[in-house]
């Protein structure tokens, strides 16, 4: 089960459970935007990590928050803005913690070139009447620039709050990719 529903499609971040070998896997991406199924452990598999889309205010003034994945979670706490990202326990629905959207972060891109990269944002552009730039710089120093919608934060700070695929979301040139293919084949020999 997704969590959600055995007929909805799985989306980035759903968490998998195969209960007659007792598995758990979380649905990334890998640095080449490919869909990669992450094995994960069980107390990991109790959450998910939801982009947080819109806020609003429903029937008698009741406020009511819209996550990615398109869950309507009531009465939020007031901290919680757009584009940041809230920890929600998949049994009881309810949010555990949320992580601001703001420089210093740890965050996931989840589409366009970068898809799948995983760094810390630097810093946000504004562009008035076109798509907002934020900056984010990965583990090895490399820096790029994706919209804020690809955006998703995954820590305060540095420590992620999902285990992270092997590779830590870091994408390699075409040359170091070789020579890691290289080196592999070598150590075979």
């Amino acid at each position: 089960s997704s969590g959600i529903n055995a007929e909805w499609p799985l989306r980035p971040g759903d968490v998998i459970t195969i209960d007659k070998t007792g598995e758990y896997f979380r649905m990334l991406f890998d640095v080449k935007g490919r869909f990669l199924i992450h094995r994960i452990k069980k107390d990991e598999a109790s959450y998910k990590l939801c982009g947080v889309k819109s806020l609003s205010t429903a029937a008698k003034g009741i406020p009511v928050l819209v996550t990615h994945d398109g869950r309507t979670i009531r009465y939020p706490d007031p901290l919680i803005k757009v584009h940041d990202t809230i920890k929600l326990d998949i049994e009881s629905g309810k949010i555990l913690d949320h992580i601001k959207f703001e420089p210093g972060n740890l965050a996931y891109i989840t589409g366009g070139q970068n898809c799948g990269r995983i760094g810390i944002i630097t810093h946000k552009e504004k562009h008035p009447g076109s798509f907002d730039i934020v900056h984010v710089k990965d583990s090895v120093g490399h820096t790029f620039a994706t919209r804020l919608s690809n955006v998703f934060p995954i820590g305060k700070g540095k420590p992620a709050w999902i285990s992270l695929p092997r590779g830590k979301g870091i994408r390699l040139s075409i040359a170091e990719e070789r020579d890691r293919k290289l080196a592999a084949k070598a150590k075979e020999m």
